[in-house]
């Protein structure tokens, strides 16, 4: 077997890898499950999603590159060696499949109040996108353009790349130019690394800014999981000693998670600040108050009670006035008769509110009575909104 694939056993660095896979999995899943659980990714930014995909993915590809060696070395080896030289790399590639399926929740559940414009019925055909939809969409298409141009070009380079396993023998001259350094990279693998490892940590710089503005500017945690950033952000210690520990990795490779950190961190601290604004203003992590919560008022059930308002009001627009049946009879414009109808109430209403009319809430009116302590009560919140 060549030197270079001799199996170099590090029993702490493998603890410390499979713990940290385990980890992962169990950091990531309470914000799976809180997408499937609420059926909504509102609150979630498609920027922070995109740079979250782009960034794991080209840390993932660096560390396929830095130890393209180790991968090679497989083939001589013994699959409990095999996956102990490949540790690394797993552990990276499983972050990245494990963000980019949030990614994936994210455009499966997103809200149907926001996919299309107000004035757009979708069940008629006349569907017109949100900005915040369309856009979800374009950048969905990118993160899955970029990850299929990333892996081929890293594939190219590697199998172009001469391998380790095909040293010549002596008498020959070593290290030669046409093979590599066993101390280092060739040098297309090693620009090859750097870029992907240097664009993955400005992607990391930069990917948490997106999803701290749009939680800021809400003033709601949204969809996001404060366990799994719980976790996470301690995690990412132990996540950058785990890369530094590998062999052949450089500071491009550890570099992303260590900025990531301290971004999710900041993340966390304003997603548990306004954790606390919602419990003193008695609002659920989306806006809506703890009574309708408890009272089963989901996400899901909010979006189809507002489409089913759009199609009623569509309804009643098309009917002209509430209440009135019109049949065709020969002569009767039910059309204009409609629209003279509504003209007409209108005005009317128009006219009890300009004379200052005023309807008595009294024990017969529950409704009215409704209204007015609703009023009140939404009052109170903005006063206490002001608080905080």
């Amino acid at each position: 077997m060549n030197d270079r694939c001799t199996p170099q056993h590090d029993w702490f660095t493998a603890s410390l890898t499979l713990l940290l896979c385990i980890g992962l999995i169990i950091s990531y899943l309470p914000q799976h499950y809180r997408i499937i659980h609420t059926r909504t990714s509102e609150g979630l930014s498609p920027w922070f999603l995109l740079l979250g995909s782009t960034s794991s993915a080209a840390g993932f590809l660096n560390m396929m590159t830095v130890q393209h060696t180790q991968i090679r070395c497989c083939r001589v080896q013994s699959l409990s060696a095999c996956l102990e030289s490949t540790a690394g790399i797993v552990q990276v590639g499983l972050q990245w499949g494990l963000f980019s399926f949030i990614f994936i929740l994210y455009m499966l559940y997103f809200p149907e109040h926001l996919k299309y414009l107000p004035e757009s019925n979708p069940r008629k055909g006349e569907s017109v996108r949100s900005p915040l939809w369309s856009r979800s969409i374009l950048l969905a298409r990118v993160t899955v353009a970029h990850f299929l141009l990333s892996a081929l070009t890293t594939l190219i380079i590697v199998l172009a790349s001469p391998s380790p396993l095909d040293i010549p023998p002596p008498p020959s001259p070593y290290p030669d130019p046409s093979y590599p350094d066993p101390e280092a990279l060739p040098l297309s693998l090693a620009r090859w690394a750097l870029f992907l490892g240097v664009s993955s940590a400005l992607l990391a710089a930069v990917q948490y800014i997106p999803q701290i503005a749009s939680t800021y500017q809400a003033k709601l945690v949204g969809a996001l999981s404060i366990p799994m950033m719980c976790v996470q952000s301690p995690g990412a210690v132990a996540m950058v000693l785990s890369i530094a520990l590998r062999p052949g990795t450089n500071w491009t490779s550890w570099v992303t998670y260590a900025v990531a950190g301290i971004m999710q961190f900041t993340l966390l601290s304003i997603c548990i600040a306004w954790k606390m604004r919602q419990r003193r203003l008695g609002i659920d992590d989306f806006g809506v108050p703890l009574e309708a919560a408890d009272g089963g008022l989901s996400s899901s059930y909010r979006d189809e009670e507002q489409q089913g308002d759009l199609d009623a009001a569509s309804e009643d627009g098309e009917r002209g006035v509430p209440g009135l049946v019109l049949e065709e009879e020969d002569g009767l414009d039910v059309g204009a008769v409609s629209k003279a109808l509504e003209s007409a109430l209108g005005e009317a209403a128009a006219g009890d509110v300009r004379e200052g009319t005023e309807v008595e809430v009294d024990e017969e009116t529950p409704l009215l009575q409704a209204q007015s302590t609703a009023q009140e009560v939404q009052g109170k919140g903005k006063a206490r909104a002001g608080w905080w």
